[in-house]
């Protein structure tokens, strides 16, 4: 079980690399957002994946739920801003 649990980790390292290209050579802010948010959901499946291996599910509920909470608030707020930078203020 913990090969296929290593394999899994594996593949989801290797669809992490075109968003981070993404995130890198963006030639808009937002495609560097979208890329950002889509290794942000990568991380914490990957989190998962470690607690599977290592079977201590107890332990990587809590964090996986916040980083998952966290990736969300985090690409909210940097849209926002990226949205509202180009407006011109009075």
């Amino acid at each position: 079980m913990t090969i296929s649990y290593t394999l899994v980790l594996i593949a989801i390292l290797g669809l992490s690399l075109p968003y981070i290209g993404r995130v890198i050579t963006g030639p808009t802010m937002f495609d560097r957002v979208i890329g950002l948010n889509a290794v942000g959901t990568k991380v914490p499946l990957l989190l998962i994946m470690i607690v599977l291996i290592y079977e201590r599910v107890d332990m990587g509920v809590d964090l996986v739920l916040g980083l998952f909470l966290l990736n969300l608030v985090t690409t909210l707020l940097i849209a926002k801003y990226v949205r509202e930078k180009g407006r011109i203020s009075p």
